[in-house]
C-alpha cells in the first residue's frame, strides 16, 4: 500500500510551498488508495513555538486534507511526534556505531568553528575533518566515562551514491561530496535528517515528498538506508514555489501563509486548487477541481521540475469564481461580518446588498471598498460622468439628471422596478440610448468608476431622500 506523510516542524508558520507538499503528498496516496499520514517533527527546540501543532491541524483541516494517521488520531505506528520517540533513535544510532558506520565526535564548538575557511563568496563554511574517526576504543569509553559531551556522526564509506527521483530522474553524487553529518547532537536528539529515515522506516513510508532543497541530502539518507540494510522508499522532490524570477516565497520575506491568505478574503478551498496548479498539470483542460476530483485526475507525470510562481492575481481570479458558486445563504455567513462593519446606515438591506456584490468580488475583503459608498458618497470628479463607450459628456449628463430628478420625485412606489421603468420611460421620451441616462443616475448615486449593481438597484437600496440628495448633489457639481 502506498504509504505518505506530512512531516512539518512546529514552528508557528505555514507557508503555501509547505502546504502544497501536503496537498500533494495527499493526492499521491488518496488517488492510488493509500494511507496519509501526518508527523510532527518537533527535535528541533530552538524553534520550536507554542501553539504551533495547532496551527498544522487546523490548516490541514479548513484545506480538507484528512490524515489517516496522527498525533491526534493515532495509527499502529506511533507515536507521531518526534519527541515522543527520543529514546529510539539513539539505539539506532549506536547499531550503526557497531556496524562501523558511525562513530562518536568529542570536538568543541572552538575547534569546529577553526576549520571554517572562507569561501570565494566570503561565506564561512566547515567541512568536518574525521579528527574523531581515528579515536581508539579505549579512548573512547574514556571520554564517555568522564561526561564529555559528544555528537554521533554518519561515517560516509567512499565511491558515488545514485538515487532516482519521480521528477528529477536519476541522480548521481561522489560521496567525497558528502560530510560526515551528525545523527545525534550533543542534547541527546536527532537530526531532521537521522529522524526522517528511522521514523519513514518504522512508519512504512513508501513514497517520500518534498522540496528540492533535499535533493543534496538524499545521498545521505540512502546511505543510512543501506547500512540498516533496509529497502529505499520512491522519492519526489518538488520545485520551490517563487514569489517572482529570483525569490521564494518565504516567510522572511513577508509572504502570505494560509492564515494570512484567509484572512484576507481567500477561501480554503480556491487556495487549495490553486496551489495544486502549482507545480502539476492535469491530463484535462480544467482548472477548478474540488479536492475530491483533484485525487480522482492526479498523477505523479503531472508533476513539473519547473519552479512555480505564486501569483495572486489568479489566485484571487480563482477565488472569485469559488465565491460566485457559493450558495447564498453561506456567502452571506462570509460576508455579514465584512458588511456591518462597513455599513452603519439604518434600513439598508444588508441581504440585497450581498446578493449584489456576490459576483462581482475576488476575495471577501475587497466587499468593504465596493460598499463604502452608502454610508457616505465619496469625492470624485465630474470627469467620472463622461463615458467615451456610451457617448456621454459632462453637459449631457446634467441635462439628463434635471429630467430624472422630478421623474422620481414623482414615484409613490420606490422600488427596483418602479425606479427602472420610469427611467426607462423616461428614455424613451427623450430619445436617448439607456447608458445615456443610466450612467449619469448610476455615477450621481455612487461616485465610484464601478458599482456592485445598476441604477435603479442603486436607487432602491439607498431610499428615496438620500438619492434624490445625490442626484441633486451631481446636478450642482456638473453645473459649476
Amino acid at each position: 500500500m502506498i504509504r505518505t506523510r506530512f512531516a512539518p516542524s512546529p514552528t508557528g508558520y505555514m507557508h503555501i510551498g509547505n502546504l502544497r507538499t501536503a496537498l500533494y503528498e495527499y493526492l499521491i496516496a488518496k488517488s492510488q488508495g493509500g494511507k496519509f499520514v501526518l508527523r510532527i517533527e518537533d527535535t528541533d527546540r530552538e524553534r520550536f513555538v507554542d501553539g504551533a501543532t495547532d496551527i498544522i491541524y487546523n490548516t490541514l483541516k479548513l484545506s480538507g486534507i484528512k490524515h489517516d494517521e496522527g498525533p491526534d488520531v493515532g495509527g499502529p505506528y506511533g507515536p507521531y511526534v518526534q519527541s515522543e520517540r527520543k529514546n529510539d533513535y539513539l539505539k539506532y544510532a549506536l547499531e550503526l556505531v557497531e556496524k562501523g558506520e558511525a562513530y562518536y565526535c568529542f570536538c568543541t564548538k572552538e575547534r569546529l568553528d577553526s576549520l571554517k575557511s572562507e569561501t570565494s563568496g566570503h561565506e564561512q563554511v566547515a567541512k568536518y575533518d574525521r579528527h574523531c574517526l581515528s579515536l581508539s576504543k579505549e579512548e573512547i569509553a574514556q571520554k564517555l566515562a568522564d561526561g564529555t559531551p559528544y555528537v554521533i556522526r554518519q561515517k560516509i564509506k567512499d565511491g558515488t551514491t545514485t538515487f532516482h527521483d519521480e521528477v528529477y530522474g536519476d541522480i548521481t553524487v561522489p560521496n567525497a561530496d558528502l560530510e560526515d553529518q551528525i545523527l545525534i547532537k550533543s542534547d541527546g536528539y536527532p537530526t531532521y535528517n537521522f529522524a526522517n529515515v528511522i521514523d519513514d522506516h518504522n512508519m512504512h513510508i513508501t513514497h517520500v515528498v518534498r522540496g528540492d532543497e533535499y535533493l543534496s541530502s538524499t545521498p545521505k539518507y540512502n546511505l543510512l538506508y543501506d547500512a540498516f540494510g533496509w529497502d529505499i522508499p520512491t522519492y519526489i522532490h518538488l520545485p520551490p514555489v517563487m514569489k517572482d524570477q529570483h525569490s521564494k516565497l518565504s516567510k522572511r520575506n513577508g509572504d502570505a501563509s494560509f492564515q494570512d491568505l484567509l484572512e484576507k478574503g481567500y477561501l480554503p478551498e480556491a487556495i487549495i486548487n490553486y496551489i495544486a496548479l502549482l507545480g502539476w498539470s492535469p491530463s484535462v483542460n480544467c482548472e477548478i477541481f474540488t479536492i475530491d476530483e483533484l485525487v480522482e485526475a492526479f498523477d505523479i507525470k503531472g508533476l513539473s521540475k519547473s519552479p512555480a510562481i505564486f501569483d495572486p492575481v489568479k489566485l484571487t481570479w480563482m477565488n472569485g469564481e469559488y465565491i460566485k458558486k457559493l450558495d447564498f445563504d453561506k456567502f452571506y455567513s462570509l460576508a455579514e461580518p465584512v458588511l456591518k462593519a462597513s455599513v452603519k446606515t439604518d434600513g439598508i438591506d444588508l441581504k440585497k446588498l450581498a446578493s449584489y456584490v456576490q459576483t462581482r468580488i475576488g476575495t471577501i475583503n475587497e466587499i468593504a471598498d465596493m460598499v463604502d459608498f452608502v454610508d457616505e458618497l465619496p469625492k470624485y470628479e465630474t470627469s467620472l460622468y463622461v463615458h467615451k463607450k456610451m457617448k456621454t459628456t459632462e453637459e449631457m449628463c446634467l441635462e439628463h439628471l434635471k429630467k430624472a430628478v422630478p421623474v422620481l420625485e414623482g414615484l409613490d412606489e420606490w422600488t427596483n422596478d418602479s425606479i427602472y421603468n420610469a427611467l426607462i420611460a423616461l428614455i424613451g421620451e427623450l430619445g436617448i440610448k439607456n447608458g445615456q441616462m443610466l450612467w449619469p443616475v448610476r455615477t450621481a448615486l455612487s461616485g465610484k468608476p464601478t458599482s456592485p449593481c445598476g441604477a435603479s438597484e442603486l436607487a432602491e437600496l439607498l431610499g428615496k431622500e438620500e438619492s434624490l440628495k445625490r442626484l441633486n448633489k451631481g446636478i450642482e457639481m456638473l453645473t459649476k
